[in-house]
């Protein structure tokens, strides 16, 4: 592929280089760069890879994206956003993986890995269709396992993951996005057929630096869904519903103005029984779980 093609859909600032080359790969980590390929230099949480710019290119590295011109001679792309770049040159090599796919999402504090697993076994009862699924527990195609480092998977990772299920046989995938994924543009580029937000309570702290903002970042998510499911008992679900670009759903238990409210709950050691109450319907529901 050119380095023209990948850089399609790229915010360019500067450019210093050939786009009609052959790029025959690329990569973020120069302890795994080969000859020839692309270094895109990503901003991290823990380090920059602004730093390795000198290291690639010695194992190699025929051009740099980055966000700030190199101090050595290499034909370079200076972007604005080079974790962006990174996930759209990602989505270009796969040729968009994400959109072959019905996608479902599901952020929150509490309850995502739940929900997923409950969400892959419903499509693929009541479907009939093969769902992968990503998350904190491992990764899935069917029933087959998949090794796992994130809860989301770095973004070249994911569209390769994505890559691999729709190769596999999926229609479905239903994931974990994580607030470091949507902060860290992990799943930028990428638009879901339904998001689901479960709740939030105190975590990550560290790196968000309050709950304010870590809630920011979830609904970060909202905006790139055809459809929301919100949890409105939460403090928070007013943010992630005015960032939903489209239909929205609400559930709750306490809020009786939900779209479904659960009812008449009953919590016991082998199964968890209840009402689940919609306008003019009320069904019983017995899941049997602790």
């Amino acid at each position: 592929m050119t380095l023209g093609k990948l850089l399609e859909n790229i915010e360019i600032t500067a450019i210093e280089a050939d786009v009609s080359i052959s790029i025959p790969g690329f990569c973020y980590d120069t302890r795994i760069i080969r000859n020839g390929e692309l270094f895109i230099a990503v901003r991290g949480y823990e380090t920059d890879g602004h730093k390795y710019i000198k290291e690639a290119v010695s194992k190699g590295a025929v051009c740099i994206i980055c966000e700030e011109k190199p101090d050595i001679p290499i034909p370079y792309v200076i972007v604005k956003d080079s974790r962006k770049a990174l996930a759209a040159i990602s989505a270009i090599w796969f040729d968009f993986p994400a959109k072959k796919l019905k996608l479902i999402g599901v952020t929150g504090t509490n309850g995502k890995t739940s929900v997923t697993n409950l969400i892959k076994h419903i499509i693929e009862n009541c479907s009939n269709s093969k769902a992968g699924l990503i998350g904190t527990n491992g990764n899935f195609i069917g029933d087959r396992e998949l090794p796992t480092g994130h809860t989301t998977p770095e973004s070249y990772e994911m569209q390769k993951l994505l890559d691999k299920m729709v190769l596999e046989g999926c229609e479905y995938v239903v994931m974990e996005v994580s607030s470091h994924a949507l902060y860290l543009n992990r799943v930028f580029g990428i638009e879901y057929d339904v998001g689901v937000f479960t709740n939030l309570s105190p975590e990550h702290l560290d790196f968000h630096g309050t709950m304010d903002e870590y809630a920011r970042a979830k609904a970060l998510l909202f905006p790139n869904c055809k459809n929301s499911v919100i949890n409105t008992d939460d403090i928070y679900a007013p943010l992630m519903i005015e960032n939903s670009a489209g239909r929205v759903m609400s559930y709750a238990i306490n809020n009786s103005t939900a779209d479904l409210t659960g009812k008449d709950i009953k919590l016991q050691a082998e199964k968890v029984e209840f009402c689940a109450v919609t306008v003019g319907k009320i069904s019983r529901v017995e899941l049997s779980i602790p």
